[in-house]
């Protein structure tokens, strides 16, 4: 059985830093693309970060892209997102998910992925 647990969330003030981690039990996530998404309150769940299968291709979001890093960790079983500059559009309760097909690139799509963590909450306060 697949489980993925999200953790590392927390409540931190505008420019601080958070590292988000993903760990999970019943699959290698050394050999799937993981994205990590999130959602705010009110508002629909986006795609954040992907890595792929191999973890020579990531990609990120305009929103988080330049301040927020995925990378994996296979000693570990563990995908990390490091998030840096934190603002307060960035609060919302991050998600990871993995697809185990073969061979896939990382996705924004919340369709090419197969199992998801419940989350964890990252509040950004002002």
């Amino acid at each position: 059985q697949v489980q993925l647990v999200e953790s590392g969330g927390g409540l931190v003030h505008t420019g601080d830093s958070l590292s988000l981690s993903c760990t999970a039990s019943g699959v290698f996530l050394d050999e799937y693309a993981i994205g990590w998404f999130r959602q705010a309150p009110g508002k629909e769940r986006e795609a954040v970060a992907a890595i792929g299968w191999s973890g020579r291709t990531t990609e990120y979001s305009d929103s988080v892209r330049g301040r927020f890093t995925i990378s994996r960790d296979a000693a570990e079983n563990t995908i990390h997102l490091q998030m840096n500059v934190l603002k307060p559009e960035d609060t919302a309760v991050y998600y990871c998910a993995v697809n185990i097909m073969a061979y896939a690139q990382g996705s924004p799509n919340e369709g090419a992925y197969d199992y998801w963590g419940q989350g964890t909450q990252v509040t950004v306060s002002s």
